[in-house]
């Protein structure tokens, strides 16, 4: 394990065959779709969890093939989560932001006490793609994607993720961990799903994320 003060690297986090097992879910999952998250996510795919602590066996239920990942990277200090996978393909790329995406119900909400991500698939050969983290306007860090890398970082910081240039797929797993006040859970949901795939499983409804998610 690599660790800084604002982001640690966790190399062979999982088992190969829960890494392959996790990739085929996610992209057999009829939520997955054009990105429900803002301008910044330029060409890419996915969808979204939010759920409180308290509802993680809602999650455990409806997505078991989540739960060893987040049995690892749960903090246990937080208390709500923002959980989305996020598939990049040749020409994708995240802009700089800080994650808030629980803006969307509380406006007052601070960033993440930490985001985790874990690298799902990483083609070899990948040109571009690296996470760069920063703080203000010094960079802190370029992150090369490696699959079964899980790497958590501090949520206040800036990060991007550069174009990529590839035939194959870059997937991740990314969680916003977030440590809220009673008043500010309050306005978290129990669990909802977030997602512009038009599905319908279950009784949990998808929730048609606003085209410009609120991020810092």
């Amino acid at each position: 394990m690599r660790v800084s003060k604002s982001f640690c690297q966790q190399f062979d986090a999982f088992l190969p065959s829960y890494l392959n097992d996790l990739r085929g879910e996610i992209l057999a999952c009829p939520y997955l779709a054009i990105n429900n998250l803002n301008r910044d996510f330029v060409g890419t795919k996915g969808f979204s969890i939010v759920f409180r602590r308290s509802h993680l066996a809602v999650v455990d239920q409806r997505f078991p093939f989540f739960m060893p990942y987040l049995k690892l990277a749960l903090q246990p200090e937080c208390n709500a989560f923002y959980l989305n996978p996020l598939l990049l393909q040749d020409g994708s790329r995240v802009d700089p932001h800080i994650d808030r995406s629980l803006r969307s119900y509380c406006k007052t909400i601070h960033p993440p006490s930490q985001v985790s991500v874990l690298y799902v698939q990483v083609p070899l050969g990948l040109q571009g793609g690296e996470l760069v983290l920063s703080y203000g306007k010094r960079q802190i860090a370029q992150i090369q994607p490696v699959s079964n890398l899980l790497l958590h970082f501090q949520g206040d910081l800036t990060h991007a993720v550069n174009p990529v240039k590839t035939s194959e797929m870059r997937l991740s797993l990314v969680c916003e961990q977030y440590s809220l006040t009673e008043l500010e859970l309050q306005d978290i949901p129990e669990f909802v799903i977030e997602s512009r795939a038009a599905v319908v499983t279950g009784t949990v409804k998808t929730r048609r994320a606003k085209r410009d998610r609120a991020k810092a």
